[in-house]
């Protein structure tokens, strides 16, 4: 039997829209209490009534920009004690700008990723992680994408930051060792959300296109895969989970429909 995250704390970043939403109503199912983070708390205070009759033991959200360590270290400090002791960590929280070729990409791209993708994943589980170790107990679930495993034309720094995403969660994973924490990467091919309308700057035309034809995931069909990992006993690890759509095979190799 897997374990139960009723009342457990689960920490979401990103958690407005997209997979951190889906991830959020997958964990209500459960049970759990909810501390969700985004940017903005608009959408999450409106998420929060469905989140309790969806089955969350509480809820609570607070505004909060991964990318600024000073401020990540604030708030975690802030937050009320009862929501200090947290068992799960998703880190999901990330993004990407354009898609051109490195030497002609705008730098100021590379930066809201970096900053974002990897910096954001770092500052987040540094102020969350010790006391997961110190209590003895706790998840740690971040996001990767098939192009942490395969880079393609235009995506060198996407992918750059989702490589360093894959090498991350092994590290930690070593570091982890003899004490009970674990710790999963999910790697999801093509999801549709707004993810390609944020890396396109707005452009839902040019988003819509990157989805046609074919059958990309669903936010829901990840957050299944993170629910799933969280609830295995807790002597199993699930170090990684690889997956896309039967459309996709890998981070080039895509089925289009005429």
């Amino acid at each position: 039997m897997g374990i139960s995250i009723r009342n457990k704390v689960a920490f979401i970043t990103g958690a407005s829209a997209g997979i951190g939403k889906a991830t959020a109503f997958a964990l209500a199912a459960e049970g759990a209490r909810l501390l969700l983070c985004a940017r903005s708390t608009d959408a999450l205070t409106a998420m929060r009534d469905d989140l309790i009759a969806a089955g969350a033991a509480d809820v609570f959200p607070f505004a909060l920009d991964v990318s600024k360590r000073t401020e990540v270290q604030a708030a975690l400090q802030q937050i009320p004690v009862e929501w200090q002791d947290i068992t799960i960590l998703v880190n999901n929280a990330g993004l990407a700008r354009g898609l051109e070729k490195l030497y002609l990409d705008n730098p100021d791209h590379w930066d809201e990723m970096i900053d974002t993708n990897v910096k954001g994943l770092l500052y987040v589980t540094r102020a969350v992680l010790p006391g997961m170790v110190e209590r003895g107990a706790g998840h740690l679930v971040n996001l990767g994408s098939t192009a942490g495993h395969m880079a393609y034309g235009g995506g060198s720094m996407y992918c750059a930051t989702k490589a360093a995403e894959k090498m991350l969660s092994e590290g930690m994973r070593i570091d982890l060792l003899g004490t009970p924490v674990r710790v999963t990467s999910i790697d999801p091919g093509m999801v549709e959300t707004r993810f390609s309308e944020v890396r396109f700057g707005g452009d839902k035309e040019r988003a819509a296109k990157v989805y046609a034809n074919t059958t990309p995931l669903t936010p829901d069909d990840v957050a299944d895969a993170i629910r799933w990992a969280v609830t295995r006993p807790a002597h199993v690890n699930v170090s990684n989970v690889l997956l896309t759509s039967i459309t996709q095979a890998n981070s080039l190799s895509i089925h289009r429909t005429a």
